[in-house]
């Protein structure tokens, strides 16, 4: 990847290689919560041009190698991984290569296959709706533990942690394509709000952009 912009490093490095390490694997603060001590949350998704999230219903053909060495270098710093079921479902999550790491799945309706790898070698767990038939997600993320927690997606769970006031930091890919259709945005489904960002760094390759937003 080559850096275009860094907002903490930025004199006399434009135009340089850097690795997904050097560009991801980056110390986090502590956010300062009201409601209390919980990881930082990081959300990582690619969407296209005209901001679709999928391609018959998966982000695979937006991506790249470049791209999946972004969500594979956020990982190896995340304690815990944050995902719908449908999109652990349709990416085939597995056991985690990190040792340690847990993934905890969210689904509204309960109905999910834990017989597979993610679930039966101890990493998965399931996180389902209070009586109240809502996920408290403030709740999953403090009792999550550790420093990192990394948000993959689908749009409706993003929305709900956006509507939260839980992601404390968006790391986008732009794909070079246009998709058209009515394929997802990042957050479908989030009330209308306006919430100011701070562009930490700008990579480029082979026509992606990858971008590391914080919060102001």
């Amino acid at each position: 990847m080559k850096l275009l912009y860094s907002y903490h490093d930025f004199l006399g490095r434009v135009g340089r290689e850097i690795t997904h390490d050097e560009a991801y694997g980056v110390e986090r603060p502590t956010p300062n919560d009201p409601r209390g001590p919980r990881p930082w949350v990081g959300m990582c998704m690619v969407a296209s041009i005209d901001g679709s999230i999928a391609v018959g219903g998966s982000s695979r053909p937006l991506s790249s190698p470049t791209d999946q060495g972004v969500l594979l270098a956020l990982r190896r710093v995340a304690d815990t991984v944050l995902v719908g079921a449908q999109t652990a479902r349709s990416d085939g999550y597995g056991k985690p290569s990190k040792q340690g790491q847990r993934v905890a799945v969210v689904s509204r309706s309960g109905r999910v296959d834990t017989t597979t790898p993610l679930f039966t070698s101890g990493a998965g767990y399931l996180v389902t709706p209070e009586t109240s038939g809502v996920v408290d997600l403030f709740s999953v993320v403090s009792t999550a533990g550790g420093r990192l927690l990394q948000l993959e997606g689908g749009a409706q769970l993003n929305a709900a942690m956006i509507d939260a006031d839980l992601v404390d930091e968006i790391n986008l890919t732009i794909s070079p394509n246009v998709v058209g259709g009515e394929s997802p945005r990042v957050t479908n489904g989030a009330r209308e709000l306006l919430r100011r960002f701070v562009l930490q760094h700008v990579l480029e390759d082979d026509g992606f952009l990858f971008l590391r937003y914080s919060r102001a």
